[in-house]
């Protein structure tokens, strides 16, 4: 496989410096992508470097996945207007291991193959370089009049957010320096990354240009978008993570299943490895019945397999049927508990003693009376006379009815259904 055209057709380079494709032919070569450790888990804004770093691989290439512990305690200024915080050694470290491994559920970093991937920490080798070394071996290389001609420099100091710090000013040597030191070490002669990083990248390969006289090169990707213009990755929660401590495996599948047509077309060829003719075929079939969201199901499990497993892939359908489909009362009461939890997160929820259900407790008094899930046990009678109201996915039918310990989910929980798409969730301890 061709590293470059297969991110090409996938609408994945959005500069490349003259000069990579050939040295990507002429033999193995080994790049690098920084990742920020800010946090103890990767988010979906990262998988866009994973991805290529994946394909790089698959390619026959040697990916290095650097970890930014150094870089991440200044604060890159692309994109940003703000300095951001800055974090000490001992978090660093944790969220460099958090992040590792979950990079190795997406490249291989432990087989003998001669391109498996290797971990880095820029923290490792810039600890004990000196400020009057940096800048004696560093510094001096590069011109403050380069370094104020990129536009992530340019940006800031033309009144965009508080103006820039020294530290953040001299980001770009630090990364640069990152470059050199892995041309040194692993002979690393290419820096991936998104297209705000190009300043960055450029500097790294002019430094090895003007400390080596080598070469090295330079390919970015877009940085993702929605259609509409809005930023990739947020939803009005936060990040979507993918670490299931912070964003279930359900949620992170219905994110992708609810991105638009458009969207998931281009999606589709970014964050799977599925092949050209493949997607072709599932554009074919999406646009001759948009309605089947064929697309979108297919993005959804492809990366709910990656990322989680096909377990959890196959729970968040079986969850997606119970909240949006014609589900029974047998499939909601085969719901695990956390998966339970995790489709009527948001929903309101309500106490009830478990005393109260193991005796056998009335439908009506329970909804309309004891919770008031329902203004008033009248109102609940015409809700049930009225067929509007289910229990556990099953309707009541009778004013009669009782609620046992016989009706509840995963031995605690009950869910009462107002019409469509009104749920409350009981849960009895």
């Amino acid at each position: 496989m061709n590293f470059v055209e297969e991110l090409r057709w996938r609408g994945m380079i959005h500069d490349i410096m003259p000069g990579t494709e050939e040295q990507l032919n002429k033999e193995m070569t080994t790049a690098y992508v920084g990742i920020d450790p800010t946090a103890d888990s990767l988010h979906i804004g990262h998988l866009v470097s994973v991805m290529i770093l994946k394909h790089f691989q698959r390619c026959g290439h040697r990916p290095i996945a650097l970890v930014g512990g150094a870089t991440g305690m200044i604060g890159d200024p692309s994109g940003k207007s703000l300095e951001r915080n800055l974090l000490d050694e001992s978090t660093l470290r944790h969220n460099q291991e958090a992040i590792k491994r979950q990079l190795s559920k997406l490249i291989d970093f432990e087989s003998d193959a001669p391109n498996a991937a290797i971990l880095v920490n820029n923290y490792d080798w810039m600890k004990d370089f000196s400020f009057l070394d940096f800048i004696r071996d560093v510094g001096k290389l590069i011109t403050v009049n380069y370094m104020m001609a990129k536009d992530s420099v340019k940006k800031r100091f033309n009144g965009e957010g508080e103006g820039m710090s020294f530290t953040e000013f001299t980001y770009q040597l630090v990364q640069g320096y990152d470059f050199l030191h892995l041309y040194q070490t692993h002979n690393c002669k290419l820096q991936l990354g998104g297209s705000d990083q190009w300043g960055n990248i450029t500097t790294g390969t002019e430094l090895i240009r003007r400390k080596l006289d080598g070469e090295a090169f330079a390919l970015t990707c877009p940085l993702i978008k929605k259609a509409d213009g809005t930023k990739f990755g947020k939803t009005e929660s936060g990040n979507i993570w993918l670490d299931p401590r912070y964003t279930s495996p359900y949620k992170f599948y219905q994110f992708w299943l609810n991105t638009s047509d458009e969207d998931a077309k281009r999606y589709i060829k970014i964050f799977t490895l599925l092949d050209r003719e493949t997607i072709d075929g599932l554009i074919t079939e999406h646009d001759a019945a948009p309605h089947e969201r064929k697309l979108q199901k297919t993005l959804a499990k492809e990366l709910t397999c990656m990322i989680h497993s096909q377990e959890e892939y196959e729970k968040a359908v079986e969850a997606s049927t119970i909240l949006f489909g014609g589900a029974t009362a047998e499939a909601l009461k085969q719901l695990d508990e956390q998966t339970l939890l995790q489709v009527f997160e948001g929903v309101p929820q309500y106490t009830v003693p478990a005393s109260e259900i193991a005796t056998g407790i009335n439908f009506v008094d329970l909804c309309g009376g004891a919770l008031q899930i329902f203004p008033s046990k009248g109102e609940t009678r015409k809700l049930i006379q009225g067929g509007g109201v289910s229990l556990n996915k099953e309707k009541v039918t009778s004013t009669g009815r009782l609620v046992t310990a016989e009706d509840l989910i995963a031995g605690k929980y009950l869910l009462v259904q107002k019409g469509k798409k009104n749920y409350y969730l009981i849960t009895a301890e």
